[in-house]
């Protein structure tokens, strides 16, 4: 298959995608794929790269997740379970098999809730600890490499974008109400 080009640049896979659908469907507008065409593939490749900092430490992904919802409660380090779902977006039971994975590996701890004797409280451990101040340093050494592949001014156009955007999903309307 011939590469096309736009503008003298080779196209992506979006914008090829794109150009498919337009010969074949040109009463449809597919401009908004190329939006989250490419929003879905940098997600994806962003997604694989940061996964590989937390494999070095033998986290996945929502094990780094939790143990970082723990570090930034503050000392001591801890948070009910239905706490950590809502920091991290997740289900409770999802959370469940989380917590459980890292109190396996001695990572936290659980235990009765002084206030309430049927809830649960959350805590990191040292080796807890020790091991997510490491992988976050990492895992923040490996974002700014990943967004240094932008201007500074194309990262804070594409952080005021982003900002915007998804104030405007999670509060519909309330760009009205002012």
């Amino acid at each position: 298959m011939a590469v096309m080009e736009q503008n003298g640049e080779p196209l992506d896979h979006v914008a090829r995608i794109q150009a498919d659908w337009r010969r074949e469907r040109p009463d449809v507008d597919v401009s908004p794929q190329g939006v989250f065409g490419r929003l879905h593939r940098l997600a994806d490749r962003l997604t694989g790269e940061l996964c590989l900092v937390y494999g070095r430490y033998g986290l996945g992904e929502g094990e780094f997740d939790v143990l970082c919802a723990l570090r930034r409660a503050g000392e001591p380090y801890e948070r009910a379970p239905g706490e950590l779902a809502a920091h991290t977006m997740v289900t409770t039971g999802a959370m469940t098999k989380r917590i459980d994975r890292l109190e396996r590996a001695g990572l936290v701890t659980r235990r009765r809730s002084a206030d309430d004797q049927r809830g649960r409280i959350v805590a990191l451990t040292g080796p807890g600890r020790e091991l997510i101040d490491r992988a976050f340093t990492e895992h923040m050494h490996n974002e700014r490499r990943l967004l240094d592949l932008l201007t500074p001014a194309e990262a804070a156009t594409l952080e005021a974008l982003l900002t915007g955007w998804l104030g405007r999903m999670e509060h519909p309307g309330a760009a009205d109400a002012e």
